[in-house]
């Protein structure tokens, strides 16, 4: 829930920065629905996707207040979120809803970015593995593919607090988000579904996350409300690509 009008001069700053480029790097930026229209319009021309922060999982109907993936397609959007820690948190959405939208997404022709992660006490006590294993399993479309699903990993402790599991705890979880997707969708399907890694994401410690196995991007947050601090982890990424 951030960015009024002024912060398209951002996205078109980034889309400048990022003008000429050869590096096979995907770049998106998910504003809020009311910019989403004009935000895409203004990043036609450029390097830049553009998607969406949730949607319900129906088409249409008696739903005041909530926008249908459809809807945001038709706006621009080519992803969209689904099961975010703050969505799962302050709307108490459950696995079995997130896989509607996730499945809703990919009814309407967009990519469905799965968020998936563990709290601080479930860290704490040992239960992370289970936890994301969990959430995966339960939220995971029926039709997930390479094209239309991506994973995003986001220990909800490390959002916007600065903080980031270590090397190792990164790398343990991805690994078991990987031979489960392989497990469930076999091969090659499931090892080439791109699992992000999302959490107090910047421009320091990008390059270290990258280098992970099984860290196929970053969903970044606070960092990409500058254009220069998005752009400094974009070159990270550019560069290990």
């Amino acid at each position: 829930m951030n960015g009024q009008r002024a912060a398209l001069s951002q996205a078109e700053a980034l889309a400048a920065m990022l003008a000429g480029s050869q590096f096979a790097t995907d770049v998106m930026l998910c504003p809020p629905a009311t910019l989403l229209a004009v935000m895409a319009q203004t990043l036609t021309q450029s390097l830049i996707a553009v998607g969406a922060q949730d949607c319900h999982p129906k088409i249409s109907g008696a739903h005041t207040g909530d926008i249908s993936p459809e809807i945001l397609g038709d706006s621009g959007a080519s992803a969209v979120i689904v099961g975010h820690s703050e969505r799962r948190t302050d709307h108490g959405e459950r696995d079995s809803l997130v896989k509607a939208k996730a499945e809703a997404a990919c009814r309407a022709g967009l990519s469905a970015i799965l968020c998936i992660g563990e709290t601080e006490a479930e860290r704490r006590a040992g239960k992370a593995l289970g936890v994301v294993s969990s959430q995966l399993a339960g939220s995971l479309p029926g039709a997930a593919s390479p094209a239309n699903t991506i994973i995003a990993y986001e220990p909800v402790w490390a959002i916007g607090t600065g903080l980031t599991p270590t090397s190792d705890d990164v790398a343990e979880v991805h690994a078991t988000i990987r031979v489960q997707l392989e497990s469930v969708l076999g091969e090659p399907a499931g090892s080439a579904i791109r699992v992000l890694y999302g959490g107090s994401v910047k421009g320091s410690n990008a390059a270290e996350l990258l280098a992970i196995a099984n860290v196929n991007g970053a969903l970044v947050g606070g960092a990409s409300l500058k254009a220069e601090d998005f752009f400094e982890i974009i070159n990270v990424y550019a560069e290990a690509a």
